[in-house]
């Protein structure tokens, strides 16, 4: 029910001498351990039952400790109340851990980009509050491998990303259909999703892939592909729940959902078991199917697309894709011919395949793309033989159980003269049958698949076991309640009256809340113009961008930053590539420093940022490129900026992000700004920061300056420290 707690209770601790800590992420769609709402809507597919079933395999190794796997909160009434739930136990030793972000109602993945920051920001306290460090970060899709790729960056871990569909692979899809670019970046914001994939490839140990068509042809589009750092698992299955059926046909309970459609339940049934998705191509098989009279004749349709009350309610996409269905079976007159229940139950998913195995029938996935097709194996499993597109995961499937036929799903005559092959054998039936089992159960148990992940986890620790950037117990600055943090030039500075009167506030905190600063310039610069500006000496430096960090009046350096930011920093290569770029030129030496390169950007003559994005991938060089008042371009190591900077201190220190203000100007603040800390921007802001508008926690303050500052402190109550801050969405 809606009363239950949402707050997350202290998970159960995991030592490093007892396992293995693995921490999974998938930030969308509907996830619970039990009745996967499968098929729902186009977020909550095969990559929900694959991350769940993933956890529940590796909790079982001997090796593994714990298992969690990290997903969204949701608090809405057209969903169920399970997926308000903190913490909900998937098997001994795994949990699914629902992280509150955001807004609290459902939304569909592509708008959910803005709030992935305070994704990582709760991922941060609920690591924290396990104690440990996780041994592995595993990132599924896109928007997780944004998150994942920032988390591993902070904590100082390997990343695994599984992209399960890419989209590159998508983009080229949709102009294939004729889709207009401008109409595919304001539906599925694929832009902001390739970026994110190059910034999870650019950041991961390892990629693991379904097919090898998959690696060669999907990945091999990307900028960061890098083959080496690539292996194929193929994905597992259920045995226990997936096995050829026992029992009469009578008895199968999914029986009744079709006995009301079909005049001879008992012909062969052709199954389609997929969400009601264009991309699913269900049409083309009705189209098959409806047009052969021959086929009419010998089997019956059986067509399972989700879930639905009444078609009106579905998303715009599978409204579509089932009125098209009706108008066919109409067309076609298949009534008597073809089943298409409105509702079933996640258990009876099993008995579908059954059923349809019992019936001499066959499976039929006519997608148009297939990355993983675990419904082709849960079929195998049941003994039930394939016929399916010959893209992706199918072509690996059927290779190694030689159980059915390939075909171009774009050829409708290829799928009926495919349909009438495989239902015209009982022998070849029968040994495809049997194919399909022992195929599933030799290359496609779970176990199969957490054997070879745990032998690639291994590779990837080598001997570097037990981090402990993060630490549970008490901060080392107890008398700190909360911290602002301020850019320099244009945000702390710029107007000595607003200046003033912002020390005089801080100061009346009298020691509870702390002072900081993140700038571009070096250390020595930043101390100058603070004398300057007498302003007094902050609890933090953040300089450089974020690659260096300074503490206190003794200006401590961290030199633990300095080794944790130069994984995969190669600057004299960086250097020698941007030398080859027109109108991009070095800025002094006395700018320069270990791990920032600093540029300035002549934009009549220079690419565009992206493109130089893209040229230095192109290269495997890895860098945070970060542009800023429309002239200045830094290179830093990846993970670096001031945003991550922030967060390692925040980590180091005991100060979580919800106890920071955060204040800035420039496009060098984005990073700082995001996520749960409570941004602000000042009135006198460059245009590199419009695009922050729409984030939920960032105030645009209209005063400039330090003026701008205290408007957002106002706006926060952040210096009343008996006030409990809320933020500005409806989380």
């Amino acid at each position: 029910m809606h009363g239950s707690s949402i707050e997350m209770s202290t998970p159960a601790r995991c030592s490093e001498q007892s396992g293995l800590y693995l921490v999974l992420i998938s930030v969308h769609g509907l996830i619970r351990g039990e009745q996967m709402e499968l098929g729902r809507d186009a977020d909550t597919g095969g990559q929900i039952k694959y991350v769940v079933e993933l956890a529940r395999a590796l909790a079982a190794r001997p090796e593994v400790c714990r298992v969690d796997l990290l997903t969204r909160q949701v608090i809405d009434t057209k969903v169920s109340d399970d997926y308000s739930v903190a913490q909900e136990p998937l098997a001994d030793g795994a949990f699914l851990i629902r992280l509150p972000f955001g807004p609290k109602r459902y939304l569909r993945k592509e708008t959910l980009w803005p709030h992935l920051d305070s994704m990582a920001d709760q991922a941060l306290k609920h690591i924290r509050a396990v104690g440990r460090v996780p041994d592995i970060l595993h990132s599924h899709y896109a928007d997780a491998g944004y998150v994942g790729a920032r988390l591993a960056g902070l904590l100082g871990i390997p990343l695994i990303h599984t992209g399960h569909s890419l989209g590159r692979e998508k983009l080229r899809r949709l102009r294939d259909q004729g889709v207009n670019d401008l109409v595919i970046e304001r539906q599925y914001q694929i832009r902001r999703r390739i970026e994110a994939e190059e910034m999870a490839m650019d950041s991961a140990s390892l990629v693991i892939a379904s097919t090898r068509q998959e690696v060669e042809q999907q990945y091999s589009c990307y900028d960061n592909y890098q083959p080496q750092r690539m292996e194929v698992i193929p994905p597992g299955t259920d045995l226990q729940r997936f096995q050829p059926p026992t029992g009469s046909f009578a008895d199968n309970p999914a029986l009744p959902l079709i006995t009301p459609f079909l005049r001879q339940p008992r012909k062969p049934l052709i199954l389609a078991l997929s969400r009601a998705d264009e991309r699913k191509n269900i049409p083309t098989l009705v189209h098959a199917f409806g047009a052969d009279p021959q086929l009419r004749e010998q089997a019956n349709l059986l067509i399972v697309a989700g879930n639905r009350d009444r078609i009106a309610d579905l998303d715009k996409g599978a409204r579509r894709v089932m009125k098209e269905l009706l108008l066919l079976f109409d067309a076609y007159d298949l009534y008597g011919h073809v089943a298409y229940p409105k509702q079933h139950h996640p258990d009876q998913v099993p008995a579908l395949y059954q059923l349809a195995a019992k019936s001499r029938g066959l499976f039929v996935n006519p997608a148009l793309t297939e990355p993983f097709g675990l419904t082709l194996l849960e079929a195998a499993a049941c003994g039930l033989p394939v016929i399916a597109t010959h893209d992706g995961g199918p072509r690996d499937i059927l290779d190694r159980c030689k159980n059915g036929i390939l075909f171009d799903p774009l050829d409708r005559e290829a799928l009926t003269e495919a349909l009438r092959f495989a239902l015209s054998d009982r022998q070849r039936w029968s040994l495809w049958a049997r194919n399909g089992v022992r195929g599933t159960q030799r290359h496609y148990g779970w176990n199969s698949h957490a054997n070879h992940y745990i032998k690639a986890v291994k590779r990837l620790l080598g001997g570097r076991r037990g981090a402990r950037l993060v630490r549970a117990g008490k901060s080392r600055l107890p008398t700190l309640e909360r911290l602002v943090v301020c850019n320099i030039d244009g945000t702390l500075i710029g107007d000595r009256a607003a200046l003033g009167r912002l020390l005089a506030q801080l100061q009346q905190a009298q020691g509870r809340v702390g002072f900081g600063v993140a700038t571009g310039r070096t250390l020595a610069s930043t101390l100058r113009v603070l004398k300057e500006w007498r302003i007094p000496p902050p609890d933090l430096y953040i300089t450089g961008v974020g690659s260096e960090i300074y503490y206190g009046r003794q200006l401590t350096p961290d030199r633990a930053w300095c080794d944790h930011i130069g994984y995969r920093w190669e600057r004299q290569r960086l250097a020698e590539a941007l030398a080859e770029v027109p109108g991009v030129t070095l800025q002094p030496e006395a700018l320069q420093l270990p791990h920032k390169l600093s540029y300035l950007v002549d934009r009549d003559k220079a690419p565009p940022i992206r493109e130089i994005r893209r040229y230095l991938r192109s290269l495997h060089l890895h860098a945070n490129v970060i542009y800023s008042y429309q002239a200045y371009l830094d290179l830093l190591p990846i993970r670096a900026s001031k945003g991550q900077a922030l967060r390692y201190f925040g980590i180091r220190w005991g100060i979580t992000p919800e106890q920071m203000l955060v204040a800035g100007n420039s496009g060098n603040d984005i990073e700082m700004l995001r996520g749960d800390t409570y941004g602000v921007v000042v009135g006198n802001y460059s245009r590199e920061l419009q695009s922050l508008h729409d984030e939920p926690r960032i105030h645009f303050a209209s005063a400039c300056y330090a003026d701008g500052i205290l408007e957002g402190i106002d706006h926060y109550r952040f210096l009343d420290l008996n006030a409990v801050m809320e933020s500005t969405d409806d989380r």
